[in-house]
């Protein structure tokens, strides 16, 4: 057997799932469809539009937890995360209790299956309280923050200091039911308690992602967002406007290929980039220059000399 220590592009998609098989559950929150043959990472991420660094991220900390938050971006990994939450939520957690229902006396003859099934439904509704926190306030802050907006009172710090892990109850449930539930003579407990142990498992990876993967991205995006708005502050109240020095490099490179009339993914394509990243640098762009359409970037391209007016796409 193949030994691997990290994932690449250029591995096969059915490569990953064979060597770990909790891998199938994250290509599925990334949207990823079965049914690609023997292609590699890259080509099936890029036939179906996903960002193949940030899911190899994913992959790689989950199967090795080899950690490289400097690939990952925020965008494609909220929305992992949130397809996660509607996972455990909608349909895990909902059909573990099916299960434990059908294999427990749940009649009101036997005192100890009713307090299993209220406990469960208890841990049910602290993890829904948890993920609809981070729906509702974490994910929109960190939207906020994407979108160009700095939220004064709030930093992922203050998620992240009182971020907990909550499979510990769950692991609880499943330590008193083999404690103290005698089994039927059919394999309907036996198969509940390996349900609860993969989704112990799945929620203590899916708290990890967010720990180690999401938070250090997301303090990095708060330091570009101060380090922004201090300059321009500092260039408005020099020169009373926004030069092209505050520019990267690569932001000055992206705004010439929009000048040029070139779609995000025509650009992500000639620098060698994700869709999700070229649509980063854009909206930080805009940020800083308070420009939102194509037409005033190709005006503010010509006069900044980032293009000639004879590269411009035609009218």
């Amino acid at each position: 057997m193949q030994h691997i220590k990290e994932y690449t592009p250029g591995h096969k998609m059915t490569l990953l799932i064979n060597d770990n098989s909790l891998l199938l559950m994250v290509m599925s929150r990334f949207g990823i469809s079965l049914g690609f043959g023997d292609k590699t990472v890259e080509a099936v991420c890029s036939e179906q539009n996903v960002d193949c660094e940030t899911f190899l991220a994913v992959c790689n900390f989950i199967s090795f937890q080899n950690v490289n938050g400097n690939i990952v971006s925020i965008e494609p990994l909220i929305e992992y995360l949130k397809k996660a939450h509607s996972y455990f939520l909608d349909f895990n957690m909902p059909l573990i209790r099916r299960k434990l229902i059908e294999a427990i006396d749940c009649s009101g003859r036997d005192q100890v299956a009713m307090l299993i099934l209220k406990f469960y439904d208890a841990y049910t509704e602290e993890v829904r309280r948890h993920m609809d926190y981070e729906d509702k306030d974490v994910f929109t802050y960190i939207d906020t923050l994407l979108s160009g907006k700095y939220t004064e009172g709030y930093s992922i710090d203050v998620f992240a200091s009182g971020h907990h892990q909550i499979n510990t109850k769950l692991k609880e449930l499943k330590d008193i039911i083999i404690r103290y539930l005698p089994q039927r003579e059919n394999n309907l407990l036996n198969a509940v308690l390996f349900d609860i142990i993969n989704c112990e498992q799945d929620l203590v990876s899916h708290c990890k992602v967010e720990d180690t993967l999401l938070v250090p991205a997301v303090r990095e995006l708060e330091a570009r967002m101060a380090e922004n708005l201090s300059m321009v502050d500092d260039t408005v109240a020099t020169n009373g406007s926004v030069s092209a020095d505050m520019l990267s490099n690569r932001e000055k490179e992206i705004i010439a290929h929009v000048a040029r009339g070139m779609s995000n993914k025509g650009i992500a394509d000639k620098l060698f980039l994700s869709v999700h990243t070229v649509t980063t640098h854009r909206r930080n762009i805009s940020n800083k220059l308070q420009i939102h359409s194509p037409a005033g970037l190709a005006i503010y391209a010509v006069v900044n000399g980032l293009v000639n007016i004879d590269d411009l796409e035609p009218v």
